[in-house]
């Protein structure tokens, strides 16, 4: 069968700055939520490593049609602006597809403009149509996410270990976690992938707010990801990650929350969830008395 080859350009706009875009284009948590194209199919993540030289597997599943084996290497990232990688599309042992995938992206105004351009070599004559429709789809998707995607930083004057340990500790996470005058009253705490924390938070004049943590993912001193639920068993109301990063001076701690829909994302906001969310951080750095 002869080689088929195509370029092919997708853009977007996003209400959102290019930081919080690239978060949401590259992290593994929020790619897990926009990279499936429709409700019928579902993506599973076995391997995923975003930074340059770091590999990428998934498999995409859809009822009545075989499973799709992605495999992407990143070639180059260069954060809120490019990304560069290869992708590798499988169906079994056999490969359907092999393409270069760039993204650019840019300030426009007060947000964001994508530009992602695929140059691809298929031996499936509906290879293109599939990028067309399936990426399409996803894109879509991405904006959404992007739109509903909160993000906090901070450089805190302390080693990663430190921090981490801080953040992993069962005794040390409740003593500091939470908006300034906020306590904390632990009913379960095991801080681990498949482990969760049921506590209440006690605000300054009493109100008391059941939250229950479940972690998925704990990769010792780079990064927790956890679901926040609204009471023990609770409806959930955000996916949040937690990247630690050496820098100069001490330690980037980075804070994601990707909410449920683009309510709970504004109705977060209005209620001063980054404001609160920095405090937080701020006692973290008095705790480890940074």
């Amino acid at each position: 069968m002869t080689p088929r080859f195509a370029t092919l350009v997708f853009e977007r706009e996003f209400e959102a700055p290019p930081d919080t875009v690239w978060r949401a284009w590259t992290d593994p948590s929020a790619r897990a939520i926009w990279s499936a194209p429709s409700p019928a199919v579902t993506v599973d993540y076995l391997q995923a490593d975003p930074v340059a030289g770091g590999e990428e597997v998934s498999i995409c599943r859809a009822e009545g049609q075989p499973d799709i084996r992605c495999d992407i290497r990143w070639l180059a990232m260069e954060p809120a602006r490019r990304s560069t990688n290869t992708e590798l599309l499988y169906a079994g042992d056999s490969l359907l597809s092999a393409a270069l995938v760039t993204t650019q992206l840019a300030p426009r105004g007060e947000g964001t403009a994508l530009t992602l351009t695929v140059q691809l070599t298929s031996l499936a004559e509906d290879m293109e149509q599939g990028y067309e429709q399936g990426l399409g789809a996803g894109l879509d998707n991405l904006v959404d996410v992007a739109h509903r995607t909160m993000i906090l930083d901070r450089v805190i004057a302390a080693p990663v270990d430190v921090l981490w340990e801080a953040w992993t500790d069962p005794k040390a996470l409740p003593q500091w976690w939470g908006p300034d005058g906020f306590s904390c009253r632990t009913q379960r705490i095991d801080l681990r992938a498949g482990g969760e924390w049921v506590f209440d938070m006690i605000a300054p004049d009493g109100t008391v707010f059941p939250n229950h943590h479940k972690y998925t993912r704990h990769d010792p001193e780079q990064r927790i990801d956890y679901t926040l639920h609204w009471g023990e068993d609770g409806p959930k109301h955000a996916d949040a990650s937690v990247l630690f990063t050496a820098v100069e001076g001490g330690t980037r701690v980075s804070l994601s929350m990707i909410f449920s829909d683009r309510a709970e994302y504004e109705g977060a906001r209005s209620m001063g969830a980054v404001e609160l969310g920095l405090q937080t951080l701020g006692k973290l750095a008095r705790h480890v008395g940074a």
